[in-house]
C-alpha cells in the first residue's frame, strides 16, 4: 500500500508558500499604503500652510486604514492639523494664536487641487497671556478675582498722577472668530476719566488669526495658563492660491 506521506508533504509545502507570498503581498500593501498617508500628509501640510498663510508647515495626521481605499475614493475619512504660533496679521485688532488644533472629518480636494472641503470640522485654538499680552499691549494674567465668580483676565498699567493701577475683565466670544473683553471692573478710587481711560485700554475686540473660514467659535475657557477656544462648523473649505 502507497504511504500517503509523500503527498502531504507536498500539500505542506504548498501551504507555506501560499502563506509566505500572502505576507509578503500584505507586507507591499502594508508599505504602499503608508507611502500613501506620507504622501497625503505632505501635501495637505502644504495646501494647509498656504491657505492660511502660515509661516511654517502644520503637523498633520492621517487617520484610516487604509487610506489608498479612501484617497480611491475621492475622500479621507478623519485629517487632524496641528499648528504653533500663528503671528497676528497686520490689518487692525488682531491675536496671534499660541496653538491651533483642527480636526476635518470627510475631507475632498477639488479636482484642480485648488481647494479642500470637509464635511465638518472642530478646532481649539490656544492663546497664552504672553501672546494675549502682546495684542492688546499690556501686560495680562489670570485674576485672582476668577476664585469668586466666572473667570476673568487683568492688567496693569500706569496712569499719570496715580501711578499703576488694575482693572480685570470677562473674556467672551463677540463673533465667528472674535473674543472681546467685557464686564471691565477697575479698582481702587480713581476719578471718573482715569477710570474710562484704564477700561478703554481693556475693553477690546480681537479677531483671532490663522482660522479656517467656515469654523465659528462656540465657547471660551479661561484658566491660568492662558484663553482656549473652541470652534465648529460644516461644510469647511479652505482654498489655496496654487493647486497643492
Amino acid at each position: 500500500m502507497t504511504s500517503p506521506r509523500p503527498r502531504a508533504r507536498g500539500a505542506l509545502r504548498g501551504r507555506r508558500k501560499y502563506v509566505v507570498v500572502a505576507v509578503a503581498l500584505a507586507g507591499m500593501s502594508v508599505a504602499a499604503d503608508r507611502a500613501a498617508v506620507a504622501w497625503v500628509e505632505h501635501s495637505t501640510a502644504d495646501a494647509f500652510q498656504d491657505a492660511q498663510g502660515l509661516t511654517s508647515e502644520p503637523a498633520v495626521t492621517v487617520h484610516g486604514f487604509p487610506v489608498l481605499t479612501q484617497l480611491a475614493g475621492g475622500t479621507l475619512d478623519r485629517v487632524d492639523i496641528e499648528e504653533s504660533d500663528i503671528p497676528a496679521g497686520q490689518d487692525g485688532r488682531r491675536m496671534p494664536v499660541t496653538r491651533l488644533r483642527v480636526q476635518l472629518d470627510r475631507l475632498s480636494r477639488s479636482s484642480d487641487a485648488s481647494a479642500a472641503h470637509a464635511a465638518s470640522a472642530e478646532a481649539t485654538a490656544f492663546v497664552s497671556y504672553q501672546d494675549l499680552s502682546e495684542a492688546l499691549g499690556l501686560e495680562v494674567r489670570y485674576s485672582d478675582d476668577s476664585r469668586k465668580g466666572a473667570p476673568r483676565v487683568e492688567a496693569d498699567t500706569d496712569l499719570p498722577l496715580v501711578g499703576e493701577a488694575t482693572a480685570s475683565a470677562r473674556v467672551a466670544v463677540a463673533g465667528a472668530d472674535t473674543i472681546a473683553f467685557r464686564s471691565v471692573r477697575v479698582e481702587g478710587a480713581l476719578p471718573t476719566a482715569l477710570k474710562a481711560d484704564l477700561s478703554g485700554a481693556l475693553e477690546r475686540e480681537l479677531k483671532l488669526d490663522g482660522i479656517p473660514a467656515g469654523l465659528a467659535l462656540k465657547s471660551l475657557t479661561t484658566t491660568p495658563d492662558g484663553v482656549t477656544a473652541t470652534l465648529s462648523g460644516k461644510d469647511v473649505t479652505f482654498h489655496t492660491t496654487a493647486g497643492a
